[in-house]
C-alpha cells in the first residue's frame, strides 16, 4: 500500500489508462483521493475503485496542498494527475513548494514536449523550453515587460536556434507566429505544431512559415515547436560603433560616446538578469547594449525628445530588443510605474536632477547603483551635492578619450570632450517601493 504520509504526483498522456505502466496504474487504483483536471480524471474513472474520491482542481490549484495536507491528517493517500511529466512545466515544482520535496513522489509520463520533437524527429538536448501556456496578456506588442505571457518566449527566440514551447488556448500557436513576426523575427524561424498528441486525430504541422502559421487555426491541445532558419545574431554582446546607431540629424554626435558608453556600462554591474532604468534615453545606444547584456532582464527606458525617441525606437528595432521599454515623456513623470530597478543611468535629466538622484536612491533594489553622466560642471556639483546630502556612497571618474584621425599621409589624435562618469549605491538598504 501507498504511504498516506508521501502524495503522489502522477504524469499521464491522452492514450489514457492503456498508456500508464502496471505501477503506474496500482498507485492509482491504491489511492483514497485523487485530483486533477476534469479532462484527466475522466481518462481513468472508469479503471478505479468506487472507493477512490475524485476531486476536481479546475480552477482551485491554490487548494491542492490543503486537500493533501487534510488526506494525510485523516490517515489516507492522495494522489495528483498531471499531463505529461510533472517536474517539466507542471504541477510538481508548486506542490514541492508548498509540501516540501521529502512530502512528494513522482512517477512521470513522457513530457508532451519530447513527444513533439519525437513525432517531427528532432534531436531536442539542445532546445530551449518555454511555457506560455497560462499567461494571457493579449497579442504582442513592441515594448512588452516581462509581465507579458509571451515573453518568456520572445526572450528565448532572440537567444536560441532550437525552442519547445507549452502553449495555451489563449497563447496558441497562431498568436505565437504573430508576435514573432511583431519582434522582428518574421524571416528566423519555422514554427511547426503537434496537435492532440496520442489521440485518434492527432495532428502533425511541420516547418511552417511564420507568416502562414499565423492566420492558421490549430487544434487543441498542442506543443510548438521552433527552429530557426537564419544565422543567429554574430554581433558583439556590447560596445557597438557610434555609427551603428541612428542618431540626430543634424546634429549627429548627441550620443553617449563609445568610451565613455563601455565605462558606465561597466559601473552598472549589470547581471543576466538586471531591471534596468535608462533615463534622458537619448538615441537609446546605453539602454539597448544594457539590454543585450542583461539578456534575461529588462530595461526601461525614457526620453522626452520625440525625434530622439524615435531614433531609439527605430535601434531597438535594428537589434530585435525584445526586452526593452520605450516610453516618452519627461522624468520623473511615470516612473512610479516601473519596477524597483538594480541599475539605473542617467543621461540627460530635463533639470530635475537633484529629485531624480532622490527617488532613484530610494527605489533601488539591494546592491543596485545608479550611474550617472555629466558634461558640465553645473551638473555634476548638482549631484555630488545631492547624493552626499542622501548620504549615498559615490566616486567620479574623469574620462578624456582621443581618436586618430588622418591628417595627410599620418594620423593625427583628436580629443573629445571629457566626461564625468558619476557611480553612486545607497548608503543603506531602503525600503522597496514598488516591487512589480
Amino acid at each position: 500500500m501507498n504511504s498516506p504520509e508521501l502524495c503522489r504526483i502522477v504524469g499521464i498522456l491522452d492514450d489514457g489508462w492503456f498508456g500508464l505502466g502496471d505501477p503506474t496504474r496500482t498507485v492509482l487504483i491504491e489511492s483514497d483521493l485523487l485530483i486533477g483536471a476534469r479532462r484527466t480524471l475522466d481518462l481513468v474513472a472508469p479503471y478505479l475503485p468506487p472507493r477512490v474520491e475524485l476531486r476536481e482542481m479546475d480552477g482551485q490549484l491554490g487548494r491542492v496542498p490543503e486537500w493533501v495536507r487534510a488526506a494525510r491528517g485523516a490517515g489516507h493517500t492522495s494522489t495528483v494527475l498531471a499531463t505529461g511529466d510533472p517536474l517539466c512545466h507542471g504541477i510538481a515544482s508548486f506542490l514541492a513548494g508548498k509540501l516540501g520535496n521529502d512530502a512528494i513522489t513522482v512517477h512521470p509520463a513522457v513530457s508532451t514536449l519530447q513527444l513533439a520533437f519525437a513525432r517531427f524527429r528532432k534531436c531536442w538536448q539542445a532546445a530551449a523550453i518555454a511555457s506560455v501556456h497560462s499567461r494571457d496578456a493579449g497579442e504582442w506588442l513592441v515594448g512588452a515587460t516581462p509581465e507579458h505571457g509571451l515573453y518568456p518566449l520572445i526572450r528565448a527566440a532572440s537567444r536560441h536556434t532550437l525552442i519547445g514551447a507549452f502553449t495555451g488556448p489563449d497563447n496558441n500557436p497562431a498568436r505565437i507566429a504573430r508576435a514573432l513576426i511583431a519582434a522582428g523575427h518574421q524571416d528566423d524561424f519555422r514554427l511547426s505544431v503537434a496537435a492532440r498528441l496520442c489521440l485518434p486525430d492527432e495532428a502533425l504541422f511541420a516547418d511552417l512559415p511564420l507568416g502562414d502559421a499565423a492566420g492558421m487555426d490549430f487544434p487543441d491541445p498542442n506543443i510548438v515547436v521552433l527552429e530557426r532558419i537564419t544565422p543567429p545574431d554574430s554581433r558583439a554582446t556590447f560596445g557597438f560603433d557610434d555609427a551603428d546607431f541612428v542618431q540626430r540629424a543634424p546634429e549627429k554626435g548627441l550620443i553617449t560616446k563609445q568610451e565613455a558608453r563601455a565605462l558606465s556600462l561597466a559601473k552598472l554591474g549589470l547581471r543576466p538578469d538586471s531591471r534596468v532604468w535608462d533615463i534622458g534615453a537619448g538615441s537609446g545606444s546605453v539602454g539597448l547594449e544594457a539590454a543585450r547584456l542583461a539578456y534575461e532582464g529588462h530595461v526601461w527606458a525614457i526620453e522626452k525628445n520625440p525625434g530622439d525617441a524615435d531614433n531609439a525606437r527605430e535601434n531597438a528595432r535594428r537589434l530585435k530588443a525584445s526586452n526593452y521599454t520605450l516610453v516618452e515623456g519627461k522624468a520623473p513623470a511615470g516612473l512610479d510605474q516601473w519596477p524597483d530597478p538594480d541599475a539605473v543611468f542617467i543621461g540627460g535629466s530635463g533639470g530635475e536632477l537633484a529629485e531624480l538622484i532622490r527617488l532613484i536612491l530610494a527605489r533601488l533594489r539591494p546592491q543596485g547603483r545608479l550611474v550617472m553622466n555629466f558634461v558640465t560642471l553645473e551638473n555634476l556639483a548638482a549631484a555630488t551635492a545631492a547624493l552626499t546630502e542622501a548620504g549615498a556612497t559615490w566616486d567620479v571618474v574623469q574620462l578624456q578619450a582621443a581618436r586618430s584621425q588622418p591628417i595627410l599621409d599620418m594620423h593625427r589624435l583628436a580629443a573629445q570632450n571629457p566626461v564625468w562618469i558619476v557611480s553612486a549605491t545607497p548608503a543603506a538598504p531602503q525600503q522597496q517601493g514598488n516591487p512589480q
